[in-house]
């Protein structure tokens, strides 16, 4: 009599279980979603090319070097990296003096060697290069209530990586005439900022890049918007996969050691069963 039952109540919820499966398949292919702002006037990410991109891609050095320059003099002053130490920049082809110089100019915490007390110093080689802010609660409150995250991985952490940061920082704009026309109530609040590469449309991040010359280049380039946001996101590129040309060429040797074992295994089977002659079937 018990297993009658356990059959019957396994039965049961077997078919109450096919049953929700059922409506549920068929309500999201009949019921019409309806559209939203953010769901018609969010825009992916632009097609952008890197040196670093594909499997033979590698790190344009002078690129990182003007990415490096437009985070100390923009985005530093509300993000840090704290996963990037100072002593890394050397693979930008920086000296370690160039290296030391470098870091100076940046403020980590620290302890004052008479009294104890925790004072701000200059940085050095072996420092990180940490936020401004001692904690999330002072962020916060210099930001309008939006904590600024760490862009040490930011272009691992973001789906379509340095596409979607280099257009987010460069999508910045007045909201467009349409979406006006087809959303009259549509509009940013106090504190925020339209940009139709952020999912909602409406970001708590100011514009860091607003003008042309913004930063200025030791090489001569063009400090565009459009550049000083490919070279800061190429930066940022760097700092999410800094052994990132280090792993493709162990990569390539480790193809290359396969492709020649197992040429080696082919070879030595046929030599070891070269005088063996396979048995003929008796039919």
């Amino acid at each position: 009599m018990i297993r009658i039952i356990a059959i019957l109540g396994g039965l049961f919820f077997a078919v109450a279980a096919f049953w929700a499966l059922g409506v549920g398949a068929y309500t999201a292919m009949t019921v019409e979603t309806e559209e939203t702002v953010e769901h018609e006037f969010y825009v992916h990410p632009k097609d952008v090319s890197f040196s670093s991109d594909g499997p033979l891609g590698t790190y344009d050095r002078a690129q990182l070097q003007r990415g490096l320059k437009v985070y100390q003099e923009v985005c530093a002053a509300c993000h840090g990296m704290k996963f990037v130490a100072f002593r890394d920049l050397g693979a930008l082809g920086y000296t370690e003096p160039e290296v030391a110089a470098i870091a100076s100019q940046f403020q980590v915490p620290g302890v004052d060697p008479t009294t104890g007390e925790p004072v701000l110093r200059p940085a050095v080689a072996t420092d990180y290069m940490v936020g401004p802010y001692p904690n999330d609660i002072a962020a916060a409150a210099a930001n309008n209530n939006a904590i600024p995250p760490d862009l040490s991985l930011m272009t691992k952490a973001r789906h379509d990586g340095s596409a979607y940061v280099y257009s987010l920082l460069s999508g910045y704009g007045p909201i467009p005439a349409e979406l006006k026309a087809a959303y009259p109530d549509f509009e940013t609040p106090q504190g925020l900022y339209f940009n139709q590469y952020f999912h909602n449309l409406n970001i708590a991040m100011a514009p860091p890049l607003t003008a042309a010359g913004q930063v200025t280049y030791s090489d001569g380039t063009d400090a565009t918007i459009s550049q000083m946001s490919k070279d800061v996101t190429a930066f940022m590129t760097w700092s999410a996969e800094p052994k990132l040309e280090q792993r493709r060429q162990t990569g390539f040797v480790f193809i290359g050691f396969l492709i020649f074992a197992t040429i080696l295994a082919y070879m030595s089977k046929k030599q070891v069963w070269a005088g063996a002659k396979p048995k003929k079937r008796k039919d």
